[in-house]
């Protein structure tokens, strides 16, 4: 009777992880793919359409870099908003797997917005973004951290 509690926990433990690992809600540092220097936290929450959206909550101070303060060069309707609390991730959506698809991201210092894909590391910690203009070939990867 006991040895078939431990595997049914082990089990529960094993599916758990996975159920976690497929989940992208919570608190994410991103990461610049220039310099890999810290770059704000996002958080990501699920919308009630089954859609992610990712706001950013903290700008991480850098050497020599003087963050703005609202998205001066972005269009309707992110301009002169300011950018803590800006949804900068929008539309994404779980695909298969751990792959996210059909997302859009704002980059708030350009005021570009780009098509988006992601996929989520196995263990569930590192969150491997793409942007990218037309197809997925022209972009920029960038890799975002979970922090809780």
């Amino acid at each position: 009777m006991m040895g078939k509690q431990i595997i049914g926990g082990i089990f529960l433990s094993i599916m758990s992880s996975f159920t976690f690992a497929e989940d992208i809600t919570g608190l994410w540092q991103s990461i610049d793919d220039k310099t890999a220097a810290p770059k704000g936290l996002v958080e990501i929450r699920k919308e009630a359409n089954g859609t992610y959206t990712g706001k950013i909550v903290k700008i991480t101070p850098r050497a020599g870099y003087t963050p703005k303060e609202t998205c001066v060069d972005c269009p309707a309707p992110y301009t002169n908003k300011p950018i803590v609390g800006l949804d900068v991730v929008t539309g994404l959506r779980y695909s298969e797997g751990l792959n996210y698809t059909n997302g859009r991201i704002l980059d708030p210092n350009t005021g570009k917005i780009y098509s988006m894909k992601a996929k989520l590391s196995a263990n569930g910690k590192r969150l491997h973004l793409r942007g990218y203009l037309g197809i997925s070939a022209l972009g920029r990867n960038q890799i975002w951290i979970r922090t809780q």
